[in-house]
């Protein structure tokens, strides 16, 4: 039987094959995309078992696992355990659709083949597949990491307009700083401790936990700069303040769409696991006492307070829809920095009710990880389907799109709420995890508090984005730009190839969002099935209790989410409602809006994007939000 590791590093030549393979026929745009969708299906059933056997029975080989082969005295190493499993699910969830999705889009481009566009998406995946489970911390994970740089470069420059340049070069040189700051990071820890006696193992993650208690001991200095520099390194490649500005919004916007769906969706969360590695894995639980958690704690969620909020604002005064997305995932990420941080935060009180506070923090932080990655895959693909409809980026052009693409426009509604936070969506179950855990951490550390009322308030910010993205977009009457293309086209809703990965993206949010007991107990599951570090900690705390029906609720009992509950009643006051609305025997009719009686509809009398919160704007510009605009 096939060991999880070997399902990664058979997926992994299974795409390099698929890159050879699409080079080749690349001036056959639809032959390269199904084999580009045959190599990344091959992937998913490859490693969808792998995941589910790591996750139900731990995994194969937890310390020091085979080598697959080695390379200039180097070994190379994959290693799966139930964090790793859940990347890589997260990874097959979001790029199967998202290649499903290119081999429509692709046709948009006047270009006669496809390029290099299919041999680089598919290493571009492959690389984060190496990233989430090589056990080198210096030169495998150099190898995947520009890996997924150059694809990453050269997939922002595919569409070959200026700014599309200029952003693949912002992209690259800030992977180079990440990568340089982890790499740092890493020598300063090998170059401090041992390598259990052997050269190869030098820079292996278990032999730098193992090492760690001494090194603690003989240069504590090296340990704290380590740490740091891991915090901005992965902290750069997921979007953290001050970094994601500075990169992000150029390089999601230069890309095309599906690729863009997974940069938010996956190689944003391969920072996320790199963060959640080094500061719950990393760290042995008998060295927890001197490496002051407390602070680490108080660092990463100020930080990830600081970047959901600039990030959210940020993102509320864009008219561009794929410029507003960008901006609105380093929003997100700084939810899932959050709960990291009170996580963090938590475990040192040794306090058993707060260590279980500091689960259900984790197991937020990590549902938020994989609900970010399929919402806004999704919201991505929303966004390619509307480019392709109406011929642009700029919101202030678009409008009256829900008539001509209403499937579209439904899974939009999905993704937007589910961003939003709204309940009986995935986007609320792990916000809900976060709130609930960062207001009960008060009493241990009182900035949480602070930190949990601007999460709140910036999930209302969140909302207002996305009524303004979803209502110039499909709600308001149709703009000039839109009436053109229809008349032209005459069909303006995507094809179905581009519709399927839609619908199977809003299907899991609606999902977790009706069954968020099922979510928690595979985030718990996560770390019983990864018992290293800290993990073993909070690993023997439950985060939540409930049941599928009942609903879920904190172990304290003083938070409760019941989904379905809240549904029923919905659907009560839907048909009370309905049944009230009809008893008039009034009829229904449809009219022209009413221009004050003299004017005639024109474009420039719609709501357009550059209506909206031009208040909240004015006081708040100086955020910023225009890095990387060429």
């Amino acid at each position: 039987m096939m060991t999880p590791e070997h399902a990664v590093q058979t997926s992994i030549m299974v795409l390099g094959a698929g890159a050879v393979a699409t080079l080749v026929v690349s001036r056959a745009k639809a032959l390269a995309g199904w084999l580009a969708f045959a190599a990344t299906a091959a992937m998913g059933v490859l490693l969808v078992p792998a995941v589910m056997q790591v996750l139900t029975s731990g995994p194969v080989n937890p310390h020091h696992p085979e080598v697959m082969f080695s390379l200039a005295g180097m070994d190379m190493r994959f290693y799966v355990d139930g964090l790793s499993a859940v990347f890589l699910g997260l990874t097959v969830l979001v790029a199967v659709p998202a290649m499903l999705y290119s081999i429509g889009y692709v046709n948009r481009y006047e270009k006669p083949g496809s390029g290099i566009f299919y041999p680089c998406f598919l290493l571009f995946i492959a690389s984060m597949l190496g990233l989430v489970t090589t056990t080198d911390l210096m030169w495998f994970f150099f190898g995947f990491w520009e890996l997924m740089a150059v694809t990453g470069t050269l997939l922002a420059r595919y569409e070959g307009t200026p700014q599309c340049n200029a952003a693949s070069v912002r992209y690259f040189v800030w992977m180079q700083i990440g990568l340089g700051a982890a790499m740092f990071g890493t020598s300063m820890l090998a170059g401090a401790g041992g390598h259990g006696g052997e050269a190869s193992l030098k820079y292996d993650f278990d032999v730098l936990a193992e090492n760690l208690p001494a090194v603690l001991a003989a240069k504590p200095g090296a340990v704290t700069g380590a740490l740091a520099l891991f915090l901005v390194g992965f902290g750069l490649k997921c979007g953290m303040w001050p970094f994601g500005q500075q990169w992000t919004p150029a390089s999601y916007t230069a890309v095309p769409s599906p690729v863009s769906a997974v940069l938010s969706g996956v190689l944003s969360k391969s920072g996320v696991y790199g963060l959640m590695r080094t500061f719950i894995w990393l760290i042995p639980v008998e060295a927890q006492a001197h490496v002051n958690l407390a602070k680490w704690g108080w660092i990463i969620a100020i930080l990830g307070t600081i970047t959901l909020f600039v990030g959210s604002m940020q993102a509320l005064w864009q008219d561009s829809s794929k410029r507003l997305l960008a901006f609105s995932s380093l929003g997100q990420i700084g939810y899932i920095i959050l709960g990291l941080g009170v996580c963090v935060a938590m475990i040192p009180t040794g306090n058993p009710t707060l260590i279980a506070v500091g689960t259900l923090a984790f197991c937020g932080a990590l549902l938020h990880a994989l609900n970010h990655g399929v919402f806004k895959a999704l919201l991505f693909l929303n966004q390619g389907s509307t480019e392709c409809a109406a011929g642009t980026q700029d919101l202030n052009k678009m409008g009256g799109l829900m008539k001509y693409m209403p499937l579209t426009a439904l899974t939009a509604v999905v993704a937007s709420l589910s961003i939003a936070g709204a309940p009986l969506f995935n986007g609320f179950v792990s916000k809900w995890g976060i709130y609930v855990s960062a207001i009960e951490a008060t009493g241990s550390a009182r900035y949480l508090g602070v930190c949990a009322v601007i999460a709140l308030l910036t999930s209302a910010i969140t909302l207002a984005m996305y009524i303004k993205w979803f209502g110039v977009s499909f709600l308001s009457r149709t703009s000039a730009v839109v009436a053109a293309r229809a008349k032209e086209k005459g069909k303006l809703e995507v094809n179905g190839l581009m519709q399927l990965p839609q619908l199977i993206l809003a299907a899991v949010c609606v999902a977790i969002g009706l069954l968020p007991v099922l979510a928690y107990q595979l985030a718990a599951q996560v770390l019983k099935t990864s018992p290293q570090g800290l993990a073993e900690v909070l690993s023997a705390a439950s985060p939540v209790n409930g049941e599928a029906v009942s609903g879920l609720s904190n172990v304290t009992n003083t938070a409760l989410y019941a989904p379905l509950a809240v549904l029923g009643l919905l659907v009560i006051i839907f048909l009370v409602v309905s049944v009230v609305s009809k008893m008039g025997g009034s009829s229904r009719r449809t009219a022209a809006p009413w221009l004050c009686g003299y004017v005639k509809e024109a474009d420039c009398y719609r709501y357009s994007a550059k209506g909206f919160y031009g208040e909240v704007t004015r006081h708040f510009r100086w955020l910023g939000g225009n890095a990387g605009k060429e």
